[in-house]
């Protein structure tokens, strides 16, 4: 037990030097580490919001667009419908959240009918249950259409669960650090991130829903600036997002959606060098995209981003290849941006923010500063302790200790951990619980030595019988230091990460590295009382 092969010994001071190889760029700033050989890693521990400031910002999803543009989208169902049972579509009228018409007294069969397009026009978006989610009523030939209250909750529910994975796509594309995003009440979100340094252009990215569609211009009919409404029933006019204060006619009927999109890629156009944006659609969307180019040959096709008409080329030939690109006079940052919303997917409603509040890094230095004085007192308090109960084997467990502190910043370096105020309380909980395996190990080899057992017996058997007793404490710890990472979140999280880490360093050192040092003590000197007591 107390012997050490040379292959033991090379992993044991391996595993130091390497974890204080990592720990050492937090010694330095960003300007000395810049003048290092580029073998030498530069990754410092990752400070949370909490230390070292950044963004915090409140958003609240637009839950009335949500129900409007369900109440949009069951108005083309409907309007089919009614032509089919030959009922007049001229009165309909859409309001934000229902849809009213007269007609003369509507059948049984009809109705029903009705009540079904809420079940195929929300079976890919939500479904509350196999009956109808549709409100129909017939006043006197005054027909109304709601959507249940059960709808309306289900729906603006699964559009927040929906934003909040969105937001955490776009916001890890742009490879920020540990954000905290949460869901906070029925519709909001909250995001902090971490010493960033460009809040707008988290802003801008989150601001826009991107919707991306391809839908047909309307060639019946221009706009007409002098007679805005003068727009045929099925279409809209759109701002173009490349001719300032120009208008296209779009047919309201979407060819071809964004959910089928499968990647979005930034790059250049080959003929012309200017930035574009190269997209990739699935199976079913190449296929629908295939076949609408297939069908309007020689038609002007608009791609449309949050209603603005990016460009509207004429489709020359049938695209087949479900793939194509996007060119619209943006830069290089813009076209990434584009693409990285593309592939993070289309919000289902706009984002409204609510409140942005930039956290300095006064509160983090001073957390900081506290911390540091908090983790040296307790420090020199257990060292000094260590060494008057323990002596000579109290100040083996010390330099473990010190061994520790350095091992826990190497691999909190290393995987570019967040660090929080509660990940600081974490290490500081570690610190304690290194040393109470120390004190276990002793009290174990001081009973030995009070049986009668030699010096090398009594640390080896010491060792040994702690070694349970040891693991079952630090499983446990373990555990729930794992449901803490995987159940909470924010500043919780980082208190999880640097105890879980503490976990695995301090039965390194305590078990491992002082073993081997009172090992290479014992079997060198022979001592005959190490001072473990006064007693002994």
């Amino acid at each position: 037990m107390l012997y050490f092969s040379k292959t033991k010994v090379l992993l044991i001071f391996l595993a130091i030097f390497f974890a204080s190889f990592f720990a050492l760029p937090n010694v330095f700033n960003q300007t000395q580490l810049s003048n290092f050989p580029s073998f030498v890693p530069s990754q410092k521990v990752n400070l949370g919001l909490d230390l070292q400031g950044g963004s915090h910002l409140l958003l609240e999803v637009d839950t009335k667009e949500i129900i409007k543009e369900r109440t949009e989208t069951l108005s083309f169902d409907l309007r089919k419908l009614l032509k089919k049972n030959d009922i007049s579509t001229a009165n309909i009228r859409v309001l934000d959240d229902s849809i009213s018409f007269s007609a003369a007294e509507l059948s049984e069969s009809t109705i029903r009918e009705i009540e079904d397009l809420s079940i195929s026009n929300t079976q890919n978006i939500l479904q509350v249950s196999s009956n109808s989610n549709l409100v129909v009523e017939d006043n006197n030939g005054s027909i109304s259409i709601n959507f249940t209250d059960e709808f309306i909750k289900q729906a603006v529910s699964n559009a927040v669960s929906q934003s909040l994975e969105i937001v955490r796509r776009r916001i890890d594309e742009l490879g920020t650090k540990e954000p905290s995003i949460q869901r906070q009440g029925a519709s909001r979100i909250i995001i902090q991130l971490p010493g960033l340094d460009d809040p707008e252009r988290i802003k801008s990215l989150l601001g826009q829903t991107a919707k991306l569609t391809f839908q047909l211009v309307d060639q019946t009919t221009s706009y007409d600036p002098n007679n805005p409404k003068k727009i045929p029933i099925g279409s809209e006019a759109l701002e173009s997002d490349e001719i300032e204060g120009y208008k296209y006619i779009i047919k309201k009927r979407i060819m071809v959606g964004g959910e089928n999109l499968v990647d979005a890629q930034p790059g250049f156009d080959p003929q012309t060098n200017e930035p574009i944006v190269s997209f990739r659609f699935d199976r079913i969307g190449a296929k629908k995209f295939g076949r609408a180019t297939q069908d309007n040959v020689g038609k002007p096709f608009a791609i449309v981003l949050d209603d603005k008409v990016i460009s509207a080329p004429v489709i020359r030939e049938a695209i087949l290849g479900g793939s194509g690109q996007i060119s619209g006079g943006f830069d290089a940052e813009e076209a990434n941006d584009l693409a990285i919303l593309l592939r993070a997917g289309a919000l289902p409603a706009p984002l409204i923010i609510l409140e942005e509040r930039s956290v300095g890094p006064d509160l983090g230095a001073d957390s900081i500063a506290a911390g540091k004085y908090a983790a040296i007192i307790g420090f020199v308090a257990i060292i000094i302790f260590m060494i008057i109960i323990y002596r000579f084997f109290g100040l083996f467990a010390d330099i473990a200790l010190i061994i520790n502190l350095i091992m826990v910043l190497g691999i909190l370096s290393l995987l570019q951990a967040t660090l929080t105020l509660p990940g600081i309380a974490g290490i500081i909980l570690t610190i304690g619980m290194a040393v109470d395996a120390n004190v276990l190990i002793f009290e174990r080899v001081k009973e030995e030595i009070r049986n009668g057992s030699s010096m090398i017996n009594s640390v080896e058997n010491g060792y040994k019988r702690a070694l349970s007793t040891i693991l079952d404490a630090n499983i446990t710890t373990l555990i729930a230091a794992l449901i803490l990472f995987f159940m909470a979140s924010g500043p919780v999280r980082g208190f999880s990460i640097t105890l879980a880490i503490g976990i695995f360093t301090s039965v390194f050192t305590a078990f491992t590295f002082t073993r081997f040092l009172i090992s290479l003590y014992v079997r060198r000197l022979k001592p005959s009382n190490v001072g473990l007591s006064n007693e002994v």
